[in-house]
């Protein structure tokens, strides 16, 4: 492994492990100790950044000690520790998605498939056969649109209108403004963003092509800003790029907690690229010097 992914590496665990601390150490006093549920956390979710399994996972940690030392695991555990470790955090997971401030955020959903059969298994060599097995699972996120971080969402079983979401993924929000298309265009949720959020909608009217309604009786919204939408889509592409678009696992529990730590995994590698960028531009020697 070369020096500069093998730095990534420790800072993405460090700030996994530091995220961690937000769950319970033990979720029991009668526990073994031997491992902690900060180590088995960022287990997982450097599971999720490498697209790895249970198993894959275990023998990456093996051939690279000197990761394991850097979150103190002094013992690497099998693959079926990190799989009870799934089934169990499912009631502590939701806590670790916590930003509840931005100026401007955008909504959309999408779907990630339940299985991965291939496309010739699942739609032509048995293409006459009832499909008994579901295709995907819904996900609506909410996102700040200037650091492009994940701030709250809603996961759902089947297919729904996606309006229902749309409050449930603002009400414990601060923010600005509210971008989302006409999907979500409703005069229920234009009153709850002005009335309740005290922020303004950005949604397009269903029918019109170019207007997004009123503020207020005689001040009409104006819509330079829609465009920040497309930023929702280019988080879906990264996640489902990088960390894949299927999960593998069988219960809606366990799904549930896979594709949460996706975002979860999203955000920090979004987190320390944005550091990055914001110390390389503090460093620059163009926006350091000084005119003469």
């Amino acid at each position: 492994m070369a020096k500069r992914e093998y730095e990534d590496y420790l800072k993405f665990m460090g700030e996994a492990l530091e995220l961690a601390k937000k769950i319970p150490r033990y979720f029991s006093k009668f526990s073994n100790h031997i491992y902690c549920n900060h180590q088995k956390f960022t287990i997982y979710i450097l599971m999720q950044k490498l697209r790895l399994t249970t198993r894959g996972v275990i023998s990456f940690l093996r051939a690279n000690p000197g990761l394991c030392m850097h979150f103190g695991l002094f013992r690497i555990p099998v693959h079926t520790t990190i799989v009870r470790f799934v089934a169990k955090i499912k009631n502590y997971i939701n806590f670790l998605l916590d930003i509840r401030q931005a100026n401007t955020v955008a909504i959309d959903s999408t779907g990630f498939e339940l299985e991965t059969k291939s496309y010739y298994f699942r739609n032509i060599r048995y293409s006459d056969l009832k499909q008994k097995t579901k295709r995907y699972m819904k996900l609506s996120i909410c996102i700040d649109t200037d650091k492009q971080l994940i701030l709250t969402y809603k996961i759902r079983r089947k297919l729904r209108n996606d309006t229902i979401d749309f409050k449930e993924l603002l009400k414990e929000l601060d923010i600005k403004q509210v971008i989302a298309d006409k999907g979500y265009d409703s005069h229920s949720n234009r009153r709850f963003v002005i009335n309740r959020l005290k922020a303004v909608p950005i949604i397009p009217v269903r029918w019109h092509t170019n207007f997004y309604g009123y503020l207020t009786k005689k001040k009409k919204i104006s819509g330079k800003n829609y465009h920040q939408r497309s930023k929702v889509e280019t988080i879906f592409s990264v996640i489902k790029r990088r960390y894949g678009s299927v999960l593998r696992n069988r219960s809606y529990a366990t799904q549930k907690v896979e594709l949460i730590s996706k975002l979860i995994t999203y955000n920090l590698d979004r987190k320390l690229n944005y550091l990055l960028l914001i110390l390389g531009l503090h460093q620059s020697p163009i926006l350091c010097s000084y005119p003469t």
